[in-house]
């Protein structure tokens, strides 16, 4: 039996409680080990207003966001989350893919991102996917990936 096809498409209104539960369940094996991480999931209806955010959608349910920022010259990958229910299907590498699409044609020459420096498995995610370390800053690995 296959797997249900991945859609990747631009958030809507309609999509922020969804898109909250997915980034709240994502995100919460890491609170108990990162006290500092910020609130991911507020003001979600405002990043759909003001940026690309990205749904990765299941049959008809949402498995992973990206949220994008194409301001400038640059973008930035500004949150990224696979609810854990849909782990180990590629999701995270699709919404990869996708974001730094809508980069370049945003003109973007580079994208680049900032993770926690105790989430060592994100590093090695993006790493593999050819971003590269730029540096680090209390609590931030800030990376970013040539476009």
């Amino acid at each position: 039996m296959s797997r249900p096809e991945t859609v990747i498409r631009k958030a809507n209104l309609a999509d922020v409680p969804q898109l909250k539960q997915c980034m709240d369940r994502a995100y919460a094996p890491l609170r108990t080990r990162l006290p500092d991480l910020p609130d991911v999931s507020g003001g979600l209806a405002e990043e759909i207003r003001k940026r690309i955010v990205l749904v990765a959608e299941i049959d008809g349910g949402v498995a992973g966001c990206a949220i994008l920022d194409t301001a400038g010259s640059g973008a930035h990958l500004v949150n990224i989350a696979v609810d854990p229910g849909f782990k180990g299907r590629g999701i995270g590498k699709t919404l990869m893919e996708a974001a730094e699409n809508r980069a370049r044609l945003a003109g973007a020459a580079v994208i680049a991102l900032a993770t926690h420096k105790d989430i060592p498995e994100n590093v090695a995610f993006y790493q593999h996917l050819g971003w590269s370390e730029t540096s680090r800053k209390e609590n931030k690995v800030l990376m970013e990936k040539k476009l």
